[in-house]
C-alpha cells in the first residue's frame, strides 16, 4: 500500500539523475521534477487548498499537466481532469459537481480557448482562480509562472508535512464516466487502490526504468494518468507526452526520442502498419505495447511483432469504477488469446461473469462481468442510489457488460455495456446523446446506435424521428450537435424515420436499427 506523495518521493530518491520527463525542449531529470512537482504543491498551499480540496485540469497532455497534478495530489487535494474534447457545458456540469476550487486549463489547443469556451456557458462556478498552463492569459486569469511563484511563500518544512499526511485511503481522483441516465458519474477512487493497481500493472507489461514511453493516451483517462503518468514514475521509465494522436507526428517522434512503449487504442497500430510510408521510418526501437478497448485481428498482432517490432503485445480490460483495470493477458501469452481475449483477473481481483440470478456461469457461457478487490472505487461522488445500484451488498462491481470466461480464466467481452459505442478507443453513451440532442426543436425522438467502421472500430448513427411540420436536414442535425457536446460524440450519420421500431412496452428494438444498418451496408 502507499500513497501518490509515496511514489514521487520514491522515483526521485531512486532515479534522481536519469531522464523523467520530455516535452519539446524541455528535459527534466527525476530530481527536477520533483522540484518542479515540490513548487507546486507550495503554489496550493500558498492559495489555500486544504485536504480534500477539488482541483480540476482541462488540458492537454503537456509537462505542466503531471506538475499540476501531482502537486495537488501531494497537498492532499483530490483531481477532477476533464475531457479535452468536452464543450463549455459539459465541463462547467462537472466543476459544479465537484465544487473545484482551481482549474488548470490552456487556451490555444487545436485552435480552442477553453476559458472562452466556459465564459460563453451562462453558469455560476465555484472556482476561484482559472490558472492557464499555456497559451495568452485573460485579464481573469493566472500565469502557470505567477502560480508557481506563489509558493515561494511556504515553508518547505510545512510542505513535507502536509505531503507525509496523505494517507492510503484519502481520495486521490474523481474521474467522470458517462452514465447511461445521461448525466456523468464522478467515481471516487483511493490513493492506495490506485497505486496497487498500477504497480501490479507495470510488472505484467515488464515497464522498467530503461523504457521512453510516448503518452498518447490522455491524461484526463484513467489510461493516460494511471498506465501513464504514475507507471513512469513507479518505474523509473521516461514520460514523454504527446498532445494529439496523428500517425505521421508520432511516426516521427519514435526514431527521434527513440520510444520504446507505445499504447493506445488498436486503431492507433492499425493506422501505422496500413500506413504508406511506414518503411521510411525507424521503428526499431519500439518493444512494448498495451492495447484493448476494441476488437482486435489477431493479423494485427503478428504486424506489430513482425512490421514494428514489438517483443511483447499485452491488451487489457477495466473500466473507471475499478481503478481502470480489471484483467490483462500476460505477456508470454499466445497472440491468439491476445487478440481474442482482454486476459486474466490481475493479482487480488475477483472476476467472474454471471446468470441473471448472480450464479457464476459455465465455463463458455456468456454472462455479466462483476469485479472485487481493492481497485473498486469509494463510489459515485454524491450519488449513494446509483453506488448501491452498481456495486452490491458483498462488493461485487456490476459492470453492466456481457463476457464469456474460459475454463483458464481468459475473459472475451462480446457485448457492449449498456449499449455503449467505442469510437477510435472513447466511450459513447447512447443516452448522452439521446439526452444532448432531445433539445432541438425539430427531433421528436432520436435513438443512438453503434455501427462497425474500419478506421475507428464503431462510429454513433442517429436514427431521428422529426417533429411534426419540420424538415430537418442531417447537417443542420450534426452541425448543431458539434456545438453542444465532445466531437467524439456526435453522430457521424443521421436516419430519418417514421417512427422508430419498439417493443409492447415502447422500449426502442435498438437491435433492429443495428440490423438495418447492417443490411443496407449488404445491398450497397
Amino acid at each position: 500500500m502507499t500513497t501518490i506523495p509515496n511514489l514521487i518521493e520514491n522515483a526521485v530518491k531512486k532515479f534522481q539523475e536519469q531522464e523523467a520527463v520530455v516535452d519539446e525542449n524541455l528535459r527534466w531529470t527525476f530530481e527536477e521534477y520533483g522540484e518542479q512537482i515540490n513548487s507546486a504543491t507550495k503554489a496550493f498551499m500558498s492559495k489555500g487548498i486544504e485536504p480534500g480540496d477539488r482541483v480540476a485540469i482541462w488540458a492537454p497532455n503537456t509537462a505542466e499537466w503531471p506538475v499540476a497534478a501531482l502537486g495537488a495530489h501531494c497537498a492532499g487535494a483530490v483531481l477532477v481532469p476533464i475531457n479535452t474534447r468536452f464543450k463549455g457545458e459539459e465541463a462547467s456540469y462537472i466543476l459544479n459537481r465537484t465544487s473545484a476550487k482551481i482549474l488548470f486549463t490552456v487556451t490555444d489547443f487545436l485552435d480552442i480557448n477553453y476559458v472562452d469556451l466556459l465564459n460563453d456557458v451562462n453558469s455560476q462556478l465555484d472556482l476561484e482562480e482559472i490558472v492557464v498552463l499555456r497559451g495568452s492569459t485573460p485579464d481573469n486569469c493566472t500565469t502557470w509562472e505567477e502560480f508557481i511563484a506563489n509558493g515561494t511563500s511556504i515553508d518547505e518544512t510545512d510542505r513535507q508535512t502536509r505531503s507525509n499526511q496523505v494517507t492510503d485511503n484519502d481520495l486521490c481522483h474523481i474521474l467522470f464516466t458517462s452514465g447511461t441516465t445521461g448525466k456523468p458519474k464522478g467515481a471516487m477512487l483511493e490513493h492506495a487502490a490506485v497505486c496497487r493497481s498500477y504497480q501490479t500493472w507495470c510488472e505484467v507489461i515488464g515497464l522498467t526504468s530503461t523504457d521512453r514511453y510516448l503518452v498518447i493516451n490522455p491524461f484526463f483517462h484513467t489510461f493516460g494518468l494511471n498506465a501513464g503518468i504514475l507507471a513512469c514514475l513507479m518505474t523509473g521509465a521516461t514520460l514523454i507526452p504527446h498532445p494529439v494522436f496523428d500517425v505521421p507526428s508520432v511516426m516521427k517522434r519514435i526514431p527521434e526520442e527513440k520510444i520504446t512503449m507505445l499504447p493506445g487504442a488498436p486503431t492507433i497500430y492499425q493506422t501505422i502498419l496500413n500506413h504508406p510510408e511506414l518503411e521510411n521510418f525507424d521503428m526499431s526501437s519500439l518493444r512494448l505495447a498495451v492495447t484493448g478497448a476494441a476488437a482486435i485481428p489477431v493479423e494485427m498482432i503478428y504486424g506489430m511483432r513482425e512490421k514494428l517490432g514489438f517483443e511483447t503485445v499485452v491488451t487489457g480490460y477495466g473500466l473507471t469504477e475499478a481503478s481502470g483495470i480489471a484483467t490483462m493477458c500476460r505477456h508470454d501469452d499466445d497472440p491468439e488469446i491476445i487478440a481474442k481475449t482482454s486476459g486474466r483477473a490481475i493479482d487480488g481481483v475477483e472476476v467472474l461473469v454471471v446468470d441473471e440470478n448472480g450464479s457464476e456461469t459455465q465455463a463458455g457461457e456468456p454472462g455479466e462481468v462483476v469485479i472485487r478487490g481493492y481497485n473498486i472505487m469509494r463510489g459515485y461522488l454524491d450519488d449513494p442510489e446509483q453506488t448501491a445500484e452498481t456495486i452490491d451488498q458483498d462488493g461485487w462491481l456490476h459492470t453492466g457488460d456481457i463476457g464469456i470466461m474460459d475454463s483458464n480464466g481468459y475473459l472475451d467481452i462480446t457485448d457492449r455495456k449498456k449499449d455503449m459505442i467505442i469510437t477510435g478507443g472513447f466511450n459513447v453513451y447512447p443516452a448522452e446523446v439521446e439526452n444532448s440532442l432531445m433539445s432541438h426543436p425539430e427531433i421528436a425522438q432520436i435513438a443512438i446506435v453503434g455501427a462497425p467502421d474500419e478506421r475507428l472500430g464503431e462510429i454513433a448513427i442517429a436514427f431521428v424521428v422529426p417533429a411534426k411540420q419540420t424538415n430537418p436536414t442531417e447537417s443542420d442535425l450534426i452541425d448543431w450537435a458539434r456545438e453542444r457536446i465532445a466531437n467524439f460524440k456526435v453522430p457521424r450519420q443521421v436516419i430519418f424515420l417514421e417512427n422508430l421500431p419498439t417493443n409492447a412496452s415502447g422500449k426502442v428494438l435498438k437491435f433492429e436499427l443495428r440490423k438495418s444498418i447492417n443490411s443496407s451496408k449488404q445491398v450497397d
